[in-house]
């Protein structure tokens, strides 16, 4: 979940280092550090706190020299926040410095190794010791390979190291005997080399260098690269020969940018009318009556031969995904299970021989996503993925898949992936549907409804003014219950995580019907409620729902169909959504409520994009 940036070139590393950090900052924002090499040697600096309040000033008055640098924003997993624990970290002799995401497993045991040997640790991090390691296995391989003339010493230490590792990595590594090389590596946490006229970079994230290049390699796990200003050498440590491909970022740094919104949140939620037109292009199949994809590498007689989807994912992808549950249930008569992919993981879910793993993640780097799909392939199962980053590893890794197309989603609570993914689930579903039952009459309805979809998001989106004005109300409340039924369950629960996310409100999420069986007992008069109540096939049940909540004080925002004059009875205030297809209220419903926990964020005074002890993606288990 940190961030790292490393550069090799021409021109000077730390305004490079900086503007990367900046980028990287919602993926881990404790604290930031760099070190850069020059002439006099390593320069380390490194400061807790967010990048403009710490290491951008501290930089600013402590100026650092050098082509060659690496740098990494945290968020502390071993160790508390602090300027000790900061990366970059050092070996003992100080010639090298280390940056490192992920977990080092085995740290204690290795530290207590290198004390017996005469170390001495500064920090609490396991990434010092994993620098002492390399340290130490440098100097030996300096040792020997003096008599040898080899050249490639700093990326030898660097094997010999991770091959005493237990645990995950994506690292960066220089050293004062080598001005003009980095070398990284990867293990279940992403790392991307960028390739540069004259000059080269490592990142753990595109976002980074999208300024400087569009020419990347991804790395798999267990890669070693040796990088320098000219070229990049990649070997692997359980083959020793890598296979590398040059991929074009698909986006640009406009793209990555805020632009004249406030904050990254607030534009993305402004571009789900596109990110809904990107994720339906080319895939509407009127002709046919049905979608199509380029990507599952199944036959149409596989995919008639499912006889179950398992659906794994975390977070707001797990939301997504039980509204999948419905639609391919409803749609194409599928048997689907949904289940947390770090629960997936580690109890022995039975699967059946025609059973297919479909897992859903932004980033394409997940942790826990990216394990629950290596457990169902270790069992001999078809994975299929749903994600948004192109190249990512379980874009690799995965038998087939659907790319969102929604570009680079940087604020940390997930907005247009969120409608992206269910819009390509309600594809999937009609899909897998016209190959069983579903008629084409149904099909049409979905798909025209679809196409519908951007224009009613843009609607939406012209009622922010009075979605803010609704918020403003409820800015000083501390429990929010959100309710829905059928289709906009699961929403009701995105809706709660949302507000919790960036408000820091308590709020939960329920079934309206489930109220009764225990939760209203926490209704009062300080206690509002969110009530999705479209008019759907559960209409009626939901307003007897709503009924109970009104009888007992409960203030009420509702979510409501244009035209549904009862509504305004019984609500406080009302929201009003374009009349559509059941399965489609959930992308509707969603956006008024990203735009309700937004705003009630910001009247708060909270970092709606760099919300509190969260970072944007989650690659250590």
């Amino acid at each position: 979940m940190c961030g790292i940036i490393g550069y090799v070139g021409k021109k000077a590393a730390a305004p490079v280092l900086l503007e990367g950090l900046r980028r990287l900052e919602y993926r881990g924002y404790d604290s930031a550090g760099v070190a850069v090499l020059n002439p006099s040697g390593l320069v380390v600096r490194k400061k807790l706190g967010k990048i403009d309040e710490g290491i951008a000033r501290l930089l600013k008055s402590r100026p650092v020299t050098g082509t060659l640098g690496i740098a990494h924003t945290r968020w502390a997993t071993h160790g508390v926040p602090s300027d000790t624990n900061c990366h970059p970290h050092l070996d003992a002799s100080g010639k090298i410095a280390v940056v490192h995401n992920g977990v080092i497993e085995n740290y204690d045991a290795l530290k207590q190794k290198l004390i017996r040997a005469g170390h001495k640790f500064k920090s609490d991090t396991d990434t010092e010791v994993l620098a002492h390691l390399i340290g130490d296995d440098y100097e030996r391989r300096r040792a020997k390979n003096a008599v040898n003339g080899d050249d490639n010493t700093l990326a030898q230490a660097v094997c010999d190291a991770l091959r005493e590792v237990i645990g995950t990595y994506g690292l960066a590594v220089i050293c004062t005997d080598f001005p003009d090389t980095m070398v990284g590596a990867r293990r279940g946490s992403p790392l991307i080399i960028g390739i540069g006229k004259e000059e080269n970079f490592v990142a753990s994230d595109a976002n980074a260098i999208v300024a400087h290049t569009k020419k990347v390699v991804y790395l798999n796990d267990y890669d070693v690269a040796t990088v320098t200003s000219e070229r990049f050498d990649v070997q692997n440590l359980g083959t020793e020969t890598a296979n590398v491909q040059i991929s074009k970022l698909e986006f640009s740094q406009e793209d990555a940018a805020r632009g004249q919104h406030a904050h990254f949140m607030l534009k993305e939620i402004y571009e789900q009318p596109q990110t809904i037109r990107n994720a339906l292009r080319g895939r509407l199949d009127f002709e046919g009556a049905t979608a199509k994809f380029g990507g599952l590498n199944m036959t149409a007689a596989e995919l008639r031969g499912i006889d179950r989807i398992v659906i794994a994912a975390s977070g707001t992808s797990w939301h997504a995904a039980l509204v999948g549950e419905y639609l391919i249930e409803d749609l194409a008569q599928l048997p689907v299970e949904v289940e947390f992919a770090h629960e997936f993981c580690y109890r022995n879910c039975p699967l059946e021989k025609n059973t297919v793993l479909l897992v859903l993640s932004q980033s394409g780097e997940t942790a826990d996503t990216l394990a629950a799909l290596r457990e169902a392939k270790r069992r001999g199962h078809r994975a299929l993925a749903i994600v948004n980053v192109v190249g990512s590893t379980i874009a690799r890794e995965s038998d087939g898949g659907i790319y969102m197309h929604a570009g680079p989603e940087i604020g940390v609570a997930s907005t247009k992936a969120f409608v992206s993914t269910i819009s390509i689930l309600t594809l999937l579903a009609v899909h897998l549907g016209r190959l069983r039952h579903l008629s084409a009459k149904r099909a049409l309805d979905v798909l025209r409804g679809l196409e519908e979809l951007p224009k009613q998001v843009e609607k939406i989106l012209a009622q922010n003014d009075a979605l803010k004005k609704v918020a403003k109300k409820y800015t000083k409340a501390e429990d929010f219950f959100f309710l829905g039924r059928g289709y906009t369950f699961p929403i009701a629960l995105e809706g709660a995580l949302k507000l919790k996310e960036i408000s820091y409100i308590h709020a939960e999420g329920y079934s309206a019907a489930e109220m009764k069986h225990g939760p209203i007992a926490l209704i009062d008069k300080s206690t509002p409620t969110v009530f999705l109540v479209p008019q759907d096939a559960m209409y009626d049940k939901t307003m007897a729902n709503l009924a109970m909540i009104r009888a007992r004080q409960g203030p009420i925002i509702a979510l409501a169909t244009e035209g549904d004059k009862a509504i305004r009875k019984v609500a406080d205030d009302v929201i009003y959504l374009a009349p559509t297809l059941d399965l489609l209220n959930p992308i509707l419903a969603s956006v008024p409520l990203q735009l309700f926990a937004y705003h009630i964020a910001v009247a708060r005074g909270c970092d709606v994009d760099k919300p509190r002890n969260l970072a944007k993606s989650v690659t250590v288990e």
